[in-house]
């Protein structure tokens, strides 16, 4: 058999496996795309949420980031901003931090400091420790005075959420749970909740400068249609069995297959350009 025969048979064992393991690794992928899209009912999570507007917020007791206690109740006489989040998030949850971080500076910019409060709640426990709450503020550059990152107790995260409106579900992705800041007033009432990845200082500083003039703040219709985005967190997986997460390598092992599959046929049909073009060149010569 010749070498050109040899090359062939070689190339064409390498494509079959590439093709068999992109085969195999399709269905997975889109099985586990459908998985995250299904874990959460975005209209029902909104309706919720809406439903917690002018809702008095419970006596809650949870640690701060030192392991001290701090009741909720504490933060009357000011407007206070509460959001939610988990630290086993590597995406949406710090990049929704740091975007309340730069609204919440502008915001004092525009009212004063010391003009009110906020308070990062981590749902996930045990996992949100104050010590994970401590590192992610850290990791996060939040270093506000006005700032505090809270964590509940295990046994009071399902009444938290439910006085808040604020809707999770565990996927084989992480969690899907709405994007909301909620701002209450100092009696602690929930006077308007804001969605969405981006903040800005406009969408939280019309009820804030309203409640530090005293004044009622009662959103329009048209704030109301804004839907919360739809969050997933790539690479890490909801154990159901254990409560905690692992991290999941398929995501990132289908698409340097993906890649892989690519430069092998690269590799290939520049292989057949070369040896093509050495016959050609050898059939001139042989003229």
């Amino acid at each position: 058999m010749s070498q050109r025969a040899t090359q062939r048979r070689y190339w064409r064992r390498v494509l079959l496996a590439c093709g068999l393991t992109l085969t195999m690794v399709a269905p997975a992928w889109a099985q586990g795309q459908h998985a995250a899209r299904t874990g959460l009912d975005g209209s029902y999570a909104l309706r919720v949420s809406q439903e917690a507007v002018g809702r008095q917020i419970g006596e809650h007791v949870l640690l701060n980031r030192e392991g001290k206690p701090v009741a909720l109740s504490s933060y009357r006489g000011k407007p206070l901003l509460v959001s939610f989040i988990y630290t086993g998030c590597f995406s949406i949850c710090p990049t929704t931090t740091r975007s309340l971080q730069n609204a919440v500076n502008d915001l004092q910019k525009a009212v004063g400091p010391n003009q009110f409060n906020v308070v990062s709640v981590g749902f996930n426990q045990p996992e949100d420790s104050p010590q994970a709450l401590k590192s992610f503020a850290r990791q996060n550059g939040i270093s506000n005075p006005n700032w505090d990152f809270l964590s509940p107790p295990m046994a009071s995260v399902a009444a938290l959420a439910k006085d808040f409106g604020f809707v999770y579900a565990a996927t084989s992705a992480g969690f899907d749970h709405v994007l909301q800041v909620s701002v209450l007033d100092a009696e602690g009432r929930i006077v308007h909740q804001v969605y969405g990845e981006k903040l800005a200082a406009g969408d939280l500083g019309e009820p804030l400068k309203m409640l530090l003039a005293g004044k009622t703040y009662r959103p329009s219709s048209a704030l109301l249609d804004n839907l919360m985005d739809r969050v997933r967190i790539l690479c890490t997986v909801y154990d159901p069995r254990t409560g905690g997460y692992k991290v999941d390598y398929s995501l990132p092992l289908q698409i340097a297959g993906g890649i892989t599959f690519f430069i092998v046929m690269m590799l290939f049909f520049f292989n057949e350009w070369r040896a093509g073009r050495a016959r050609r060149k050898g059939s001139r010569g042989a003229t």
